[in-house]
């Protein structure tokens, strides 16, 4: 999306708590506690992926999309379709999206990815190019 900006990866953080639960020293028990409310939000406004869950191998993941924002007032903390983030990009002048994978089997559920969207991304550059150059790009707490 072209106002994405601020990007936050949790990978390194998903691969060092899966190397915990492998490694037996982190209880599964502990990271398949999914809410019946992520797991609803991920039935119905969820996007499925073609990953594998790390922990069950027995279901594809979802991933389900969180906005928070002031402008969105009771709109806010709503999990939303990928389709309709665009729209809500154009329409609003800055929200936060949160990603989160969930395995509906198991419970398995990790924070992926954390941005911002929004028309005042557009201010940062006119082209695709220069709005990705000037945006942050985190990964697992460290800034490329």
């Amino acid at each position: 999306m072209r106002t994405q900006r601020q990007v936050v990866d949790f990978s390194l953080r998903r691969r060092a708590l899966l190397r915990e639960v492998h490694s037996g020293r982190v209880g599964t028990y502990e990271v398949c506690d999914a809410s019946p409310y992520l797991k609803s939000a991920a039935k119905f406004h969820g996007e499925p992926t073609d990953e594998l869950c790390p922990v069950c191998r027995r279901e594809n993941l979802t991933h389900v999309h969180y906005i928070y924002g002031d402008e969105l007032r009771q709109s806010s903390g709503q999990a939303r379709r990928l389709t309709e983030l665009p729209l809500l990009a154009m329409t609003l002048s800055e929200f936060h999206v949160y990603v989160v994978e969930v395995c509906r089997d198991c419970g398995w559920n990790h924070l992926v990815e954390q941005y911002l969207l929004g028309r005042d991304g557009l201010a940062a550059g006119s082209d695709d190019g220069a709005a990705s150059r000037s945006s942050t790009r985190v990964r697992g707490g460290a800034a490329e």
